[in-house]
């Protein structure tokens, strides 16, 4: 009773404050506080009208579970697949790479031509002329005004560029007949030859170096830098293999589990059925474990598609072309998922990445190339002075004319060893009786010499421009391999909390299904579990998939997936197969894969 009154007190003291606005407004009507302002009313929105029906007679026809048949794939025929073999088949037909190895070909063929420059250059003319000069002198021994000479040339020869010190070489050997009408001659026909030797040697400018040499240390530099990027472009197609080789089993994986859960939903709805025909269950119970059937079906059907796609993708890194028989071939993994990441500190990986990747290696070819450049433009803001000289031996011959003969005495004019015919040309050519030889020194002085001092100065420019980017790329690598050396440890933690989370979802779905046989819980948590343990028996498998990702990310940052591949890229050419499938080839770079270690 005591309880009841207080309550009854409550209330009476409740509608009194309830009702105080009230009377406060009949006392004061003029106060703004006892004007209440109406709610607003909100304005009517006008619908858009109703779209015409499509399609309203549809309904669903039941479907059976879907079949493992793919697209374009034979599923009677698995092909097992490791990771090794993946990896050895991308190397050998991997597209990419062989664009990356023609590449390195090409460098390899401008490094060949950059060399020719000192291939010796040989040189021949031969001419036939006839000459007729007016003459208007006596002594010219002109006939009738003129002078006719008939000239058959013939010059052969070599000549090209030193590789030491910039150096120019000539050598030369001339041969004449010729003929004459000139009366005063004293041979004729006449065979003079000439074996004449030049040289020209660079005392300042381009003694150090010049534009040929320039070109040649450019293009094994270029070859250098080719070769780390054709590694590189390897170590990014073994990157890419290892995780569609991961996603694959993933996705098969997933797939098995989708399978399995709508054959579990399929034995739930049967128990169902039985329970409902004994009048323990009602039949919604029937329609609920329906639904939760057609629910993993359209689930199988995605993972089957995924499946399709990882494997394509995987398909596409290993094979050559569309016309490779495993195209329509299925392909499953075998390799086991590796769970033991690799324990490396933070500044040792750091250390590895800046020593191996092929990024950093190639800013140093850049370095290098532009010290060429700067030590060429430098020596050409040089005077250019060159010594040159040259060593030239002359032999004449022929026939005496009756001028050759002194008139009074009868004697010849003509020493006895410059008649006679071609050879004996050839024999006072050998005898080197009539030398000549000369040197000099050649001087050029460009005014201001502004070209050179430019391309000096761009050099100099570009060198700080690659060490800004050499600066920026280890950066970058310091904030990749943090990144993949954070993956590394949360897909670790993540594969260990997922695992347990499919543990207990085990054991919450087991026992709730010993409750609804026991009739102390409903259908509905049952089916509720269902779905969380399908939920962590994927995250379990992405887990999984995403650490082996996470190593191979980390392999790839710290430049280790050639090393840890047990791969090596070594010269060489036109190599085969050999019968071990060790060494794959089809150019100039072929890789070597040693088994022995794994």
């Amino acid at each position: 009773m005591h309880l009841q009154f207080k309550i009854f007190i409550s209330g009476i003291l409740a509608m009194i404050f309830m009702a105080a606005p009230a009377f406060a407004q009949d006392a004061d009507p003029a106060s703004p506080v006892s004007s209440p302002t109406p709610a607003a009313t909100p304005p009517r929105v006008d619908l858009p009208v109703d779209p015409p029906p499509v399609a309203p007679d549809f309904s669903a026809p039941p479907r059976p579970l879907p079949t493992t048949e793919r697209v374009g794939v034979d599923t009677a025929g698995q092909i097992p697949l490791t990771i090794e073999q993946a990896v050895e088949m991308a190397l050998q037909n991997n597209n990419d790479i062989d664009a990356s190895r023609n590449t390195v070909q090409m460098a390899e063929y401008s490094l060949l031509g950059a060399k020719g420059v000192y291939d010796p250059n040989i040189v021949s003319e031969g001419f036939y002329e006839r000459a007729t000069t007016p003459t208007a002198s006596l002594i010219g021994g002109a006939v009738n005004g003129s002078v006719t000479q008939t000239r058959l040339f013939g010059t052969g020869g070599i000549e090209g560029f030193s590789p030491w010190q910039g150096g120019v070489y000539s050598a030369r050997f001339d041969s004449t007949r010729s003929t004459t009408s000139n009366t005063n001659a004293f041979l004729n026909p006449q065979f003079p030859t000439a074996l004449v030797f030049s040289y020209t040697q660079p005392l300042f400018r381009n003694r150090r170096i010049d534009t040929n040499r320039r070109q040649i240390e450019i293009a094994k530099k270029n070859l250098g830098l080719t070769d780390s990027q054709f590694r590189q472009r390897a170590m990014d197609v073994i990157a890419s293999v290892e995780q569609a080789y991961w996603d694959l089993a993933f996705a098969l994986r997933n797939l098995q589990v989708q399978i399995d859960a709508v054959k579990q939903a399929r034995t739930q709805l049967e128990s169902n059925q039985r329970l409902v025909e004994k009048g323990v269950l009602a039949p919604i119970d029937v329609v609920a474990a329906t639904a939760q059937i057609t629910t993993f079906e359209q689930n199988v059907y995605i993972a089957q598609e995924s499946v399709t796609r990882s494997e394509n993708t995987l398909k596409t890194l290993l094979l050559p072309d569309r016309t490779a028989d495993m195209w329509s071939q299925a392909l499953t993994p075998v390799s086991p998922i590796g769970l033991e990441p690799p324990r490396v500190g933070l500044e040792n990986a750091i250390g590895d990445a800046l020593r191996n990747r092929p990024e950093i290696t190639q800013l140093e070819a850049s370095a290098e190339i532009n010290q060429i450049d700067q030590q060429y433009f430098r020596d050409q803001s040089k005077p250019q002075i060159d010594a040159y000289g040259s060593y030239t031996s002359q032999g004449l011959a022929g026939t005496q004319t009756p001028n050759a003969f002194d008139p009074n005495t009868g004697a010849s004019r003509v020493p006895p060893n410059l008649v006679g015919g071609y050879w004996t040309s050839l024999g006072n050519l050998a005898a080197q009786d009539y030398p000549t030889f000369r040197f000099g020194v050649r001087i050029s002085l460009p005014w201001g010499n502004t070209t050179a001092k430019a391309n000096l100065g761009r050099s100099l420019v570009e060198g700080t421009r690659i060490a800004n980017q050499r600066a920026q790329a280890e950066q970058i690598i310091e904030a990749e391999v943090r990144n993949a050396l954070q993956a590394l440890r949360s897909a670790e933690a993540r594969l260990a909390s997922a695992a347990a989370a499919r543990s207990a979802a085990e054991q919450l779905y087991e026992s709730e299904e010993r409750q609804f046989g026991a009739g102390t819980t409903t259908l509905y948590l049952v089916l509720q579990r269902q779905n969380e343990l399908v939920t962590a028996r994927g995250r379990e498998l992405q887990a999984q998939t995403d650490l082996n990702r996470a190593i191979s990310e980390f392999q790839r940052a710290t430049g280790a997936t050639l090393t840890v591949n047990n791969v090596s890229v070594t010269d060489g050419r036109d190599l085969i197969r050999s019968n071990t499938g060790s060494e794959l080839t089809r150019n100039s770079r072929f890789f070597r894969i040693d088994r022995s270690t794994n």
